[in-house]
């Protein structure tokens, strides 16, 4: 099988539907398609064996006890025979050319570009130079929050993830996805990029409540330990641009979206000092626009959010 596309869903009864036709209808031979329902409770689960009653694409349906969407992801991979792996949210399509658009067998990992869709409302993309990239270039690049990425814009080599025995976390709720792809894209070589936007990632009402949470501050821990990671593989380089770069931008960006979403000044300050961000977020080096708004912020909190909540869309 050339391509294992993972699907994991939980109480996708609205979304199912469409996401299946779009995988079942590529245009592309030899995949399989993984189905890993999380233990829903509305009719998911009978969606998809309808679903697949009268297709002749090789599939797995498999239920499990609810235990959150990583270890559906997992328990896909484990089930998995493809020479490559492809995920696929269960709320999200991709058009007819994904598959083929991403099949590059001499590549370890390939990319294309994906779009977020609420109701009407497209977000921009960002255009690649090149057709190709360095892994650890890529890297890079994501870590000085250079390109906007998400892990289901990948193809993954499916022997560098189970060599590698690298899964996705379930232990945290925000940001492993990009953990997980950041570590895979470690132990590759080039990465073959397609501008061809294929992938909908649809944002509806359900899936922005559920990402406004305090917990978002979690993901500086997840950085943490993918520095150190990085550190065990001896690339003081990388440790330094999460360090000094990722970490403070994910400080500063996760705390202007709880103010812009009117969340609690008290509340996510003790939240901040409670993790120690005020000292974190201090290490940027970098842009010196970004380094002054850090500079003020960190000289009166309470003034930066005054003057942040009345010119919030020009500071």
């Amino acid at each position: 099988m050339k391509i294992s596309v993972i699907v994991p869903v939980f109480n996708e009864e609205k979304y199912i539907s469409a996401t299946l036709d779009s995988i079942i209808n590529q245009n592309f031979d030899d995949y399989e398609v993984i189905v890993v329902d999380d233990g829903s409770s509305d009719n998911t689960l009978k969606i998809v064996e309808d679903k697949f009653l009268n297709s002749s694409i090789p599939h797995k349906i498999i239920h499990q006890k609810n235990s959150g969407v990583s270890m559906a992801r997992n328990r896909g991979i484990e089930e998995s025979t493809g020479e490559y792996i492809v995920f696929v949210d269960g709320d999200d399509y991709i058009l007819t050319n994904h598959l083929s658009q991403l099949y590059n067998p001499e590549y370890d990992f390939s990319l294309i570009q994906m779009v977020k869709k609420e109701n009407d409302r497209l977000s921009d993309v960002h255009v690649y130079g090149a057709d190709e990239i360095d892994c650890i270039d890529f890297i890079k690049q994501e870590l000085e929050m250079k390109i906007p990425f998400n892990f289901v814009q990948l193809l993954f080599k499916s022997d560098i993830i189970k060599n590698n025995n690298l899964k996705y976390r379930h232990d945290i709720s925000y940001g492993e996805d990009t953990d997980f792809a950041l570590r895979a894209l470690f132990y590759g070589n080039k990465i073959k990029i397609s501008n061809e936007i294929t992938y909908y990632y649809l944002q509806h009402h359900e899936s922005l409540i559920n990402t406004s949470k305090l917990k978002r501050f979690d993901y500086i821990s997840v950085l943490e330990d993918l520095a150190e990671f990085f550190r065990e593989n001896n690339r003081p380089d990388l440790v330094q641009l999460i360090n000094e770069s990722r970490i403070p931008k994910a400080i500063f960006g996760n705390m202007n979206y709880f103010f812009y979403n009117d969340y609690d000044y008290d509340e996510v300050i003790e939240k901040m000092k409670e993790m120690d961000l005020f000292n974190k977020l201090s290490n940027f080096k970098g842009d010196k626009k970004f380094s002054f708004k850090i500079k003020l912020f960190l000289f009166n909190p309470k003034l930066y959010y005054i003057m942040w909540k009345k010119f919030k869309n020009s500071i």
